[in-house]
């Protein structure tokens, strides 16, 4: 494993100029693709390989949550997920017919009240089509062998139509899924379990006796099923069922699924795919060794109830995508890196009990717990906290890095107008301060800035305070009333623990 190790004045990572890329990308599905385009945003030099030999053709994952679309806006790349996007804005919980609740959802705190329903096989493409308009291409049919770590870099083999070649990167990313070969090259624990229950996934046309705009969670007995709308017509229908018979559910299962377990009147009219699969729930001790990294199904795997997996891998790259950049560019100290596991790791494991507590809840066998349940859940889900936590959860909104080593505070989200449509979100930190004009602190703030020029901006914030602000848009310091000198400094404390000051020289190192 390759050491890295601290520069004078506890300085920047610095690799030296015989790597050939700053950032190798196994993996070319979602998240690959947007840590690809992200690498190409900040003008890293970058390489996506996909063993496969194209992009998937099948819809998979489908939900986009709101602090996705959040992310994506910063990126610059929203717009086109918008305008293919079924919209959700409801929660129906439908048992035997029976509704027990329905929970709007409609978080007031973002500009995407909703969930954006977009097959997978669509966001790929359309993540495609930005590199591209980016100059960026992915490498299909194109194998990750093995690295070894040496020095400043990692050495990778890579694997061609019976071709091997080398390449040297600064940094490694495996975003290649649940086989991960570079997880499985790095030895790291993929501890969980699997469910005992098989399930399956159709995507049908149906008539339109259900909304539109709403999706619905069906508790049974028998085993849970969930309905996702893709359009007014067309839905993705989620079920446990007994065994998988034949190679792929037919049209009669789901209608006899729906028959049983989903609210009355839904036909499903005609098949589009469908598929059998296991669900697991399992993550990783450590995201990263050395140089080389972990990121979505890679990393982590849970139940496919409530939408999370593709979210949580996206979020994973948005992470880590800025932290790279500053390593890159040697502006970063290896604390900056190694948060990447101690910010993301405790998402995870929320994602993984939230989604496992609703597939048990839904799918237990016991009438003692389905008696309880069917009485409790129209009763909670009325409590606007419950409605709040559940709404903040689902949409990710609620994602905070509270007690992240490079961290002072809660972590939480920042979002406004001025971080978005990728304006000025890429590598560097903003510290925003205090609306007033005439602030006697703004001198000394500028001066903040000076020492920290080539990763911090300074800007007006819209209230009283300061706060220091991620590449990310989490907040890493805040302070709340007038800004003083002792506010400055824990900024510039926070700063030190993963950057370099311009006093401490070597930013622009060759690499």
């Amino acid at each position: 494993m390759a050491n890295i190790t601290h520069q004078p004045c506890g300085g920047p990572i610095t690799p030296p100029a015989a790597n050939e890329i700053d950032v190798l990308i196994v993996g070319a599905g979602p998240v690959g693709l947007f840590l690809a385009n992200e690498c190409a945003r900040r003008s890293l030099r970058w390489r996506i390989v996909e063993q496969a030999a194209g992009q998937s053709e099948h819809s998979k994952a489908l939900a986009i949550m709101p602090r996705t679309l959040e992310i994506f806006d910063m990126a610059a790349i929203a717009g086109p997920f918008l305008e293919a996007a079924n919209r959700v804005t409801s929660i129906a919980v439908v048992a035997h017919g029976r509704r027990l609740a329905q929970i709007a959802f409609a978080p007031a705190d973002s500009p995407y009240p909703f969930v954006a329903m977009v097959p997978q096989d669509v966001t790929e493409a359309l993540l495609v089509q930005a590199l591209q308009a980016r100059g960026g291409v992915v490498e299909y049919e194109t194998s990750f062998l093995s690295a070894v770590q040496a020095g400043h870099g990692v050495d990778a083999i890579l694997e061609r139509r019976g071709e091997h070649f080398p390449v040297r990167a600064a940094f490694v990313v495996g975003c290649d899924g649940a086989h991960s070969a570079v997880r499985h090259l790095l030895g790291v624990p993929f501890d969980g379990a699997q469910y005992d229950a098989t399930f399956m996934l159709a995507d049908v046309e149906t008539n339109e006796v259900l909304r539109g705009d709403e999706m619905h969670l069906c508790p049974h007995e028998d085993g849970p099923l969930a309905i996702f709308p893709m359009s007014s017509t067309r839905r993705r229908v989620v079920a446990a069922v007994d065994s998988a018979g034949g190679d792929a559910p037919t049209l009669a299962l789901v209608r006899s699924m729906l028959e049983r377990r989903a609210p009355k009147g839904i036909e499903a009219r005609s098949l589009k795919w469908s598929t059998y699969f296991r669900i697991h729930h399992r993550q990783v001790a450590q995201m990263q060794v050395g140089r080389i990294f972990v990121a979505g199904d890679a990393a982590h795997i849970h139940s496919p109830f409530g939408g999370q997996g593709m979210n949580t891998g996206l979020q994973d790259v948005w992470n880590l995508a800025w932290k790279l950049d500053l390593a890159a560019h040697h502006r970063a100290r290896p604390e900056l890196l190694e948060s990447y596991t101690a910010e993301r790791r405790p998402v995870i494991r929320h994602v993984i009990e939230a989604t496992d507590f609703i597939t048990k809840a839904m799918g237990t066998p016991s009438r003692f717990a389905q008696g309880v349940r069917n009485v409790v859940i129209p009763v909670v889900s009325r409590l606007a906290p419950f409605q709040h936590g559940l709404v903040q959860t689902l949409s990710e909104l609620g994602v905070a890095y509270h007690g992240s080593p490079i961290v002072e505070g809660r972590g939480e989200r920042y979002f406004d107008e001025m971080l978005r449509g990728g304006r000025g979100v890429a590598t560097r930190f903003v510290l925003f301060v205090g609306a007033d004009d005439n602030s006697p602190i703004m001198p000394e703030a500028a001066r903040l800035v000076d020492d920290f020029r080539d990763v911090l901006e300074l800007r007006r914030g819209s209230a009283e305070g300061i706060a220091l602000v991620r590449p990310d848009g989490y907040v890493a310091f805040e302070s709340h009333g007038s800004a003083t000198s002792s506010t400055l400094r824990s900024v510039r404390e926070v700063l030190e623990r993963q950057t370099a000051s311009r006093r401490c020289g070597n930013l622009h190192a060759p690499m």
